[in-house]
């Protein structure tokens, strides 16, 4: 495992890391959680990905248990949580950044991580509603009474996390560091063209979900879906529409044979793809089994054999 700076700052995180969406509280008891959590820091994973949204808290509650039976010593282990959407239904307590729910919202992942901190805390959606310069001074009160030691974004425009920089540099407030967008290769453009010179104008560093495509990159969907997949489970028929697009499909099988001719699984290569992104700070896998964990750290052996022919023909496959 090798890791790499987050963005600018002087934080350090595993080239792939381990999140929890979807499958904690939803696939995965405290038990698995343990597990599959033991088995990617045993890989050399040090950040670990959550959200007060997932599982509506139960995410953050297996997690901070997990970490608590794990025993890691803090310094050792990178942890981040999400907020927007909210867990309540208060006017105040879903789909806002406004001051009010940010400060309060932290408190809340804080106790059920059993943490006195999280290291990383993402804005997990922009809010049009709220004045910028509020979301930008409740996020730097959090790193200020240190509650995070970092902030960032997930899924915003260029525009709005500019504009977020400028009002923390304007005011010398904490900045953003880092945003975490979805990226892999059917979702691209954002991290290749849109953000292309937040990198070396600010400094952003990416923290990028969903590598496989929601698993139609594993090419385990080309005969169906199987049913201990999450694409199976109540609530997530959206899923299930995108990982049976017969386009996609279609691509994904023109991948098998560059990832046998590189000895590794599609889901290995698609992996790889993502790490071989220089600006792409660290790729948060998920697992709800320790196998599934110890087949996506072997993507870790395949990136360097992706030489400029082996992206070519990736490229060409996936209709680049």
């Amino acid at each position: 495992m090798q890791y790499r700076r987050l963005g600018r700052s002087g934080l350090k995180v595993s080239e792939l890391s381990f999140g929890s969406w979807v499958t904690y509280g939803s696939q995965v008891d405290t038990k698995a959680a343990v597990e599959c959590m033991a088995a990617a820091w045993d890989a050399g994973v040090n950040f670990f990905d959550n959200a007060e949204v997932y599982a509506r808290g139960m995410s953050e509650t297996i997690m901070g248990e997990a970490l608590k039976q794990l025993g890691w010593r803090r310094a050792q282990v990178v942890v981040s949580t999400k907020f927007f959407w909210g867990i309540n239904d208060g006017p105040n307590e879903k789909n806002t950044l406004n001051r009010k729910y940010l400060m309060q919202a932290i408190d809340g992942s804080l106790k059920r991580l059993q943490l006195d901190y999280v290291d990383l805390v993402f804005c997990h959606r922009p809010d049009a509603h709220t004045p910028l310069e509020e979301t930008v001074r409740a996020m730097s009160d959090m790193i200020t009474q240190g509650k995070a030691m970092y902030w960032g974004t997930s899924e915003w425009s260029a525009e709005e996390i500019r504009g977020a920089y400028a009002i923390a540099e304007r005011h010398h407030l904490h900045k953003p560091v880092m945003e975490q967008p979805q990226y892999n290769l059917f979702a691209r453009d954002r991290v290749e063209k849109e953000y292309a010179r937040l990198y070396g104008d600010i400094g952003l560093g990416l923290t990028t979900w969903s590598p496989l495509a929601s698993g139609l990159l594993t090419g385990k969907y080309a005969k169906g879906i199987p049913s201990d997949s999450r694409a199976a489970l109540k609530g997530y028929e959206w899923i299930a529409e995108r990982v049976t697009d017969a386009d996609k499909l279609a691509k994904v099988e023109k991948l098998r044979p560059i990832a046998s001719d590189l000895g590794c699984t599609i889901s290995q290569l698609a992996l790889a793809w993502c790490v071989k992104n220089p600006n792409v700070s660290t790729v948060i896998t998920g697992a709800s089994r320790v196998s599934q964990v110890q087949e996506n750290m072997k993507a870790l052996e395949v990136v360097a054999k992706l030489t400029p022919e082996v992206m070519k023909a990736i490229d060409m496959a996936t209709g680049a």
